[in-house]
């Protein structure tokens, strides 16, 4: 059984940072990543990582303040959010792939988590 459990969410100030962590078990995935929703708006992709290898994609938004990495042997991804602003604020997701094709699509997720908020204030 998939499980995707976030955590690491919190309130900061603009410019702050915090670090999302993201404990996965039941499955290989091919592919994990990182999206956000904020109320009213479309969920969005922020990263996403080829498992055990270091190929990533970032949405524009975040290039240069957010990295995303992983710990095979702990089976964890992480979020390293810096220089946060307060369009940052939405709650953010976990998820994960078993497809063929490394995308940052949310589509292409077959597995998520429940999310953790995150609230950036100015």
């Amino acid at each position: 059984q998939a499980q995707l459990v976030e955590s690491g969410g919190g309130s900061v100030q603009a410019g702050g940072s915090l670090r999302l962590s993201c404990a996965a078990s039941g499955y290989h995935y091919n592919f994990m990543g990182w999206f956000r929703q904020a109320p009213g708006k479309e969920r969005e992709a922020v990263a996403a990582i080829v498992t055990g290898v270091s190929s990533t994609l970032y949405a524009d938004s975040v290039k240069g303040r957010f990295t995303i990495s992983q710990d095979n042997a702990k089976n964890t991804l992480y979020l390293q959010m810096n220089s946060l602003k307060p369009e940052d604020t939405a709650m953010y997701y976990c998820a994960a792939s078993t497809g063929p094709v490394f995308t940052i699509a949310p589509r292409d997720y077959n597995f998520w988590g429940q999310g953790t908020q995150v609230t950036v204030s100015s």
